[in-house]
C-alpha cells in the first residue's frame, strides 16, 4: 500500500507522534464545536468541514486515484462504510449532540472510546485487550475522569445525562467501528483512500444539511464563524485523519486506542492557555495518570500479525 510522502522529519514514520497531534487537533474540534452551537447549526457544520476537506484534497489526490480506480470499484462497499462511519454519521450525531449538552459530559464520554475500540476489535476481529494494555486504559481513564472532577470525585454524583449524551455516545460507538474497520482498507495510496472516503462522507452529509437548511436553520456569518468553519474543515479533518489513518495503519486500532484520552488532557490545556483557567495539581495528577496509562498500554500491547500495516 501507499503511503504519505516521508517529510524530513520523517513524521509518517512515528505514530505515536501522530496520534499526539491527532487528538490535540480533536480537542480543538470539541472546543470550537460547543462554541459554534447556536451559531452554526450542526448538519451545516459537518457538510461545510468535510465539503472543504473534499475541496482541498480531490485535486491533489485525483491522478492516483485514476491509478487505482480498479481497486476502488472492487472494494466499493467497504469504502462506503469507512466514508458512512468516520464522516457522516459521526460528525452529523457529534455536532448535533454538542447543541444539547455541556462541555463535561462530552469529555467524560470522550473518555470511553478506548473500551469501545475495544469492543468492536473483540465482536469484529475476536481481538482481546492484553492484561497490560487494559491497565493502561483503566489508569488512563481514572486521570481523565480526575481531571473532569477536579479532583473531587463526589462531582459525578451530581452529573446528568440528556439527549445530547446519547447522541455523543452513539457517534463514539460509529466511530469505533471506523476506527477498527480500518485495518481493512484497501490496498490503494493512502492520500486517495482519505479523498475517497472524506468526498463519498461529504456527498452524505448534503441531504440531511440541505433538509437542515430547509427547516429555517441558518449559520451567523461572521470573522468568527468563518473562521471555526475553515480551521475545522482543515486541521481537525485533513490533517487529522491523515496522520490518524497512518497510526492505525502503522500499530492497529487497539494500540492507537488509548490515545483518545488525550483529548481531554489538551482540552485543559487549551482551556489553561487560552481562557485563563489556572493550572492546578489536580490537572498534574490527572496528566501525570493518563501518559503513564497510554504508556503502559502502549508498551504492554503486542500486534497481531493479522493486524499489520500493508
Amino acid at each position: 500500500m501507499s503511503t504519505p510522502p516521508r517529510s524530513p522529519a520523517g513524521i509518517f514514520d512515528r505514530p505515536y507522534l501522530l496520534l499526539v497531534l491527532t487528538q490535540l487537533l480533536w480537542a480543538g474540534n470539541i472546543v470550537l464545536g460547543r462554541v459554534a452551537a447556536g451559531e452554526i447549526p450542526p448538519l451545516m457544520l459537518a457538510f461545510l468541514r468535510w465539503s472543504i476537506a473534499a475541496a482541498i484534497i480531490l485535486p491533489i489526490a485525483w491522478p492516483r486515484i485514476r491509478r487505482d480506480w480498479p481497486v476502488i470499484k472492487a472494494n466499493a462497499p467497504l469504502l462506503l462504510l469507512l466514508s458512512a462511519t468516520g464522516i457522516a454519521a459521526y460528525n452529523t450525531l457529534a455536532y448535533w449532540g454538542l447543541n444539547y449538552t455541556t462541555a463535561l459530559n462530552i469529555l467524560l464520554l470522550q473518555s470511553i472510546g478506548p473500551l469501545i475500540v475495544a469492543l468492536w476489535s473483540f465482536a469484529l476481529f475476536r481481538e482481546r485487550l492484553t492484561n497490560g494494555q487494559l491497565f493502561g486504559i483503566l489508569t488512563s481513564l481514572f486521570g481523565v475522569v480526575t481531571i473532569i472532577c477536579h479532583g473531587d470525585f463526589t462531582h459525578l454524583a451530581s452529573l446528568t445525562f440528556n439527549v445530547g449524551d446519547l447522541m455523543n455516545l452513539v457517534a463514539l460507538s460509529i466511530y469505533g467501528v471506523y476506527t477498527v474497520m480500518l485495518r481493512k482498507r484497501p490496498k490503494m495510496d493512502h492520500v486517495g483512500f482519505l479523498a475517497i472516503t472524506v468526498a463519498g462522507g461529504a456527498l452524505m452529509l448534503a441531504p440531511i444539511a440541505a433538509l437542515e437548511f430547509a427547516s429555517g436553520a441558518r449559520m451567523d456569518v461572521n470573522p468568527g464563524t468563518l473562521s471555526i468553519v475553515f480551521y475545522v474543515g482543515i486541521f481537525p479533518s485533513l490533517v487529522a485523519y491523515t496522520m490518524f489513518v497512518r497510526a492505525v495503519d502503522l500499530v492497529g486500532a487497539n494500540r492507537a486506542s488509548p490515545f483518545f484520552h488525550l483529548i481531554p488532557v489538551f482540552g485543559a490545556i487549551l482551556a489553561i492557555v487560552f481562557l485563563g483557567e489556572d493550572f492546578q495539581l489536580f490537572h498534574a495528577i490527572g496528566f501525570a495518570l493518563v501518559i503513564s496509562g497510554v504508556v503502559i498500554a502502549t508498551l504492554k500491547a503486542k500486534r497481531p500479525l493479522a493486524d499489520q500495516p500493508v
